[in-house]
């Protein structure tokens, strides 16, 4: 199955914590946490539609500022999604640059920002740069089962998880049906490969009746060339539907008994966890403290939850040169009870 995203940590294990997931073939990224960014090439930022803020300590959230600054006049916005109180965090953070001269630019970028409050509602606000980014109230919606983005290609959930006296939230992105052509059924059809597939796609997702005409055009040697089939017969004959990937995010959560039980759930089943590794279990005295995880503790997480893979990350400084020890420790939650090798 070839993948339409790839997943990765922004800053590796040791930097602020972030991931970029690249939606390879959309000109899309999102990001889960925006720490430092300056590892990230400035034609990725311009691809990030949406962020994703698991709460804002300084090294998940000073990032905004850098994507700001790259995409201030030259894109029409972004959406960013928090945690409580996260449309006031966002509103002062605006305020405290001055901006009289956003009327030079040509392009109004606008902050759309959610806040998933208790009970599954999301507070909304609209930030405009035509506005010198004064903070705008919308109509809250709801967030079913933490559902906070949906589009035909993928959604996102959140789960609230207990950091010290604040709430960390975990996300969850989720691949719609993912959707194979089989080439060597495009041969024994004599149809090509090119965008006329995208837009088979496109409708095949959308859920359009069978009966819609596909136009196929392409050029050879010979000419030019044009032929037409309904989607129903291309879905049957060049597609194969498989069940989407899925990607969790989990960081800044403590470990008691109804974070770990709220991870598990969560994240059961992903193919992909990154999930927070802080401190050794030596120390794990000084990570309940701080309202982390040990490396031993994550993987256990991890082993409990039945994930495909996971990528510790979020290592304390503590522990520069002794990154080896904490993978070891992680591995040996996870993979050795599992009866699997090592490998990370």
């Amino acid at each position: 199955m070839r993948p339409i995203f790839h997943a990765a940590l922004v800053n590796g294990a040791f930097g602020d914590p972030g991931v970029c997931v690249d939606l390879k073939f959309e000109r899309r990224a999102i990001l889960f946490d925006i720490g430092e960014i300056a590892a990230l090439p400035a034609r990725t930022i311009l691809r990030v539609t949406d962020v994703f803020v698991s709460h804002t300590h300084m090294d998940h959230f000073c990032g905004f500022d850098h994507l700001l600054r790259v995409r201030l006049g030259r894109d029409a916005g972004v959406s960013l999604y928090g945690p409580a109180n996260f449309l006031a965090q966002l509103e002062h953070k605006l305020a405290a640059y001055t901006w009289n001269l956003l009327e030079n630019y040509r392009t109004d970028m606008v902050i759309v920002a959610h806040e998933l409050a208790g009970e599954g509602r999301v507070r909304r606000a609209r930030f405009s740069s035509r506005r010198r980014f004064a903070r705008e109230d919308l109509p809250d919606v709801r967030a079913a089962q933490g559902l906070l983005l949906e589009t035909p290609l993928f959604r996102v959930r959140a789960v609230p998880l207990e950091h010290h006296d604040i709430t960390s939230l975990a996300f969850s992105f989720e691949e719609s049906v993912h959707m194979n052509v089989w080439k060597n059924r495009l041969e024994e059809l004599r149809l090509p490969t090119g965008p006329w597939l995208g837009e088979l796609k496109r409708q095949a997702r959308a859920g359009a009746p069978d009966e819609t005409p596909i136009g196929i055009r392409w050029r050879t040697r010979e000419g030019s060339h044009d032929r037409t089939m309904t989607l129903g017969e291309l879905k049957r004959r060049v597609l194969e539907f498989v069940p989407g990937q899925r990607v969790c995010y989990v960081t800044d959560v403590a470990d008691n008994a109804r974070n770990r039980s709220a991870v598990t759930e969560f994240v059961r089943g992903a193919d992909l966890l990154f999930i927070e590794a802080v401190f050794l279990d030596a120390d794990r005295e000084l990570a309940a403290r701080k309202g982390h995880l040990t490396a031993r503790a994550a993987g256990s997480m991890a082993r409990a939850a039945g994930v495909g893979a996971a990528v510790p990350f979020h290592f304390s400084s503590r522990y520069h040169g002794r990154d080896a020890e904490l993978r070891r420790e992680f591995a040996e939650a996870w993979l050795t009870a599992q009866g699997v090798p090592q490998n990370l």
